[in-house]
């Protein structure tokens, strides 16, 4: 504000200086909000989510964000986005809708925030015990195609470079998968 209109506000009848704080106010909001939206726009350059990803994946990351999903995670997990729209692309909407899904899903949702706090855990924390035990009996609940168990193990493996604990997690299930196979079917990925 101009040091003339400071001096013109302090003589000011008081229903002038009211008017006047609250256009000062108003200003100032406007310029919150422009400021609020030119940080908005900076991070998702950033990310870099939205020059690559569909919305309705940006959406999705967003979303974990905003359920208590780590920022490590979601920049995994949008890694793995971007693989997948770039070596099966058809699967996309199929997925999209998948995720959304899980994420609707109270336990789903559990055992992912489980998952992702896991991450740090020291690969012999007997807490893994337990969550591998969930994570099988999730797994056997909602079987999965052969399509998508390449997608998982990809996101699994992405995580698993990452962490003991996920490796030690993503052993685990391959190997307990391997065994519930019949015999002959050694080949087959692991869910």
């Amino acid at each position: 504000m101009p040091l003339a209109r400071i001096d013109a506000l302090l003589h000011a009848q008081p229903a002038e200086f009211a008017a006047a704080v609250t256009g000062i106010d108003a200003a100032l909001q406007r310029k919150i909000d422009q400021l609020t939206e030119y940080r908005r726009r900076i991070t998702d350059l950033a990310g870099g989510e939205s020059l690559v990803l569909p919305p309705d994946v940006v959406a999705i990351l967003n979303r974990m964000r905003s359920l208590g999903v780590s920022e490590r995670r979601v920049r995994l997990e949008r890694d793995a986005w971007i693989l997948m729209q770039a070596l099966d692309p058809h699967v996309m909407p199929q997925r999209i809708r998948e995720k959304n899904a899980g994420l609707d899903d109270p336990e789903t949702m559990r055992l992912y925030l489980a998952c992702d706090q896991s991450v740090d855990w020291d690969p012999h924390d007997p807490r893994l015990d337990r969550l591998i035990d969930d994570l099988d009996a999730w797994e056997i609940q909602h079987e999965r195609d052969n399509n998508r168990a390449g997608h998982l193990k990809l996101v699994s493996s992405r995580i698993s470079e990452a962490s003991p604990a996920w490796q030690r997690i993503v052993d685990a299930l391959a190997h307990r998968a391997k065994q519930r196979r019949p015999a002959g079917h050694d080949n087959a990925p692991p869910p």
